[in-house]
């Protein structure tokens, strides 16, 4: 037995039973240990960052990790912004890089490089296996680093450390930390405060506050005392639908947070951070809350952000008995006809959407109205990129759908975006993936254009424009799709798109819809 088949099999003593990969010679050994090991799912990501964004979705909708294999230094820096992604959104991950032998570092090789510095800013925990003895205990402490907020763990592996004998052993699971117990002050004074400010006070939820069960007990304390209750600009995962309680998202431009949140006095986190701008702007602040509002904190991300609500509600003497949540009927809104537009779109996947569906959403500019009509929608989960980094859409759908196999996913994906990472489509090909993606083709990176009038630049030159759009080619999503062995189609009118939605939902296996703005 060697230090690779080790590695395996404390992954799988502990439930870990996927590995994203893209390796390279360094990581044989560990590749052929794969091989040895039928329980372990392996999926191949034609590029990093399709490998640690498809991890990032995975862990979102099982709440555990997947591990990924990367190629040295550079493949590890090849996936860091979707690692960014995952850091940002709290995922549990296990990155297992490989690295040159160790007698073999000093030499200074093409790939040497410092593997634990590129890693340090994406990763919570970084180490390195010191040899093959060192195994079990390097893999436990980055599995249980993993599951400890805020959960992005990177495991470097040298070579001689994979291929190296040693004795069997038979892992087992590794013991976690228990959680926290409530802090029964932190409730008595947020219960406080919320009596001292009547239709005043504000939550935002995030994690598991932000699922069914714990949103209806913030639902329950939302209408019991007159609290507004928000999700943050991005969502890492939100259950919405009928009959589910649907916070209100804080919007992405400073001034329309500001105002949604300028009435709030005191500003409640439940598994949150308080919200801030994403950029600085000439002559605008930073924090988006008003000056004055307390901000405090129930409960953080590694907390029982379900029994912090639940104590909340009853520090406060509700009822839950009280205050139901009524199934809200869809808007009465005409079905759009004629040119497709964002809002047409937006219009009819909330309408189409399957029951227990997962959407994925990078086309924040374009699908910016879906967020609020997908509170009327059959009941899903939601999801976008956390941490600004694009091209997070395809990889995350590609790994959502391998953790809920049994569930329809939908990928609202820009096609700047989509760009960085449309590889994925690949993956979604050969693990015949159930995911419909949809390109909201405009040709242009939309939300940069907003960008340059928010920093006072009023109209832009030919230079600018290049920078800003993709056009003279255009890109052609539907040959990018079958080139990538997706099937895929265009629609330029609301009644085509209506139609190829309504074939795509209706059939299992990758879907490519470009929605032609």
């Amino acid at each position: 037995m060697n230090g690779a088949d080790v590695l395996c099999d404390v992954l799988l003593a502990n439930d870990v039973t996927v590995c994203f990969a893209n390796p390279g010679t360094s990581e044989m050994h560990f590749v052929a240990a794969l091989d040895r090991k039928p329980k372990m799912r392996c999926v191949l990501g034609l590029f990093e960052g399709v490998v640690t964004g498809a991890a990032d979705g995975y862990a979102r909708m099982t709440d555990r990790p997947a591990a990924t294999l990367l190629h040295t230094g550079p493949g590890l820096a090849n996936g860091l912004a979707n690692m960014h992604n995952a850091r940002r959104a709290f995922s549990p991950m296990i990155n297992i890089v490989g690295d040159h032998a160790s007698y073999h570092l000093p030499l200074d090789a093409p790939l040497t490089s410092d593997i634990e510095s590129l890693a340090a800013p994406m990763s919570n925990w970084v180490g390195r296996v010191k040899g093959p003895a060192d195994v079990v205990p390097a893999a436990e402490a980055a599995f249980r680093a993993s599951l400890t907020p805020p959960g992005v763990a990177t495991l470097i592996l040298p070579a001689d450390a994979a291929w190296g004998e040693v004795d069997a052993v038979l892992p087992g699971k590794v013991t976690l930390a228990p959680t926290p117990a409530v802090d029964m002050d932190a409730v008595r004074k947020i219960a406080a405060a919320i009596r001292a400010a009547p239709g005043r006070a504000g939550m935002i939820v995030r994690g598991k506050a932000a699922r069914a069960d714990a949103l209806a007990i913030a639902g329950q304390i939302s209408t019991g005392s007159d609290v507004r209750l928000f999700g943050e600009v991005l969502i890492a995962r939100m259950q919405r639908g009928r009959g589910r309680v649907a916070p209100t998202r804080i919007p992405y431009p400073v001034d329309a947070a500001m105002a949604v949140l300028s009435d709030v006095d005191v500003l409640i986190l439940v598994g949150a951070k308080e919200p801030v701008a994403f950029f600085a702007y000439p002559g605008k602040p930073g924090r988006l809350v008003r000056e004055g509002c307390e901000v405090l904190t129930l409960a953080a991300h590694g907390d029982d952000l379900h029994a912090a609500l639940e104590a909340l509600r009853d520090e406060l003497g509700i009822k839950p008995s009280q205050h139901k949540v009524l199934a809200a009927a869809f808007p009465d809104e005409a079905t759009p006809n004629g040119k497709l537009t964002e809002d047409a779109v937006a219009l009819s996947v909330a309408r189409k959407l399957p029951a227990d569906a997962i959407v994925c959403d990078e086309a924040v500019t374009s699908a910016r109205r879906f967020f609020a009509l997908s509170a009327f929608a059959a009941p899903h989960d939601y999801m976008m990129g956390t941490g600004g980094s694009i091209g997070g859409g395809i990889p995350m759908a590609t790994g959502a759908a391998i953790a809920c196999p049994d569930r329809k996913v939908v990928n609202l994906e820009a096609d700047g975006s989509g760009m960085y990472t449309v590889q994925g489509l690949w993956t979604q090909a050969r693990e015949k993936l159930d995911v419909v993606t949809i390109v909201f083709s405009n040709r242009t990176y939309a939300i940069l254009h907003g960008e340059m009038k928010n920093v006072g630049v009023g109209a832009i030159g030919e230079n600018a424009r290049r920078m800003l759009d993709l056009d003279h080619p255009s890109l052609d999503w539907v040959s990018l799709a079958k080139g990538m062995g997706v099937e895929a189609a265009r629609a330029d009118t609301c009644e085509r798109f209506d139609a190829l939605l309504d074939s795509a939902l209706s059939r299992r296996g990758p879907f490519l819809i470009e929605a032609v703005l």
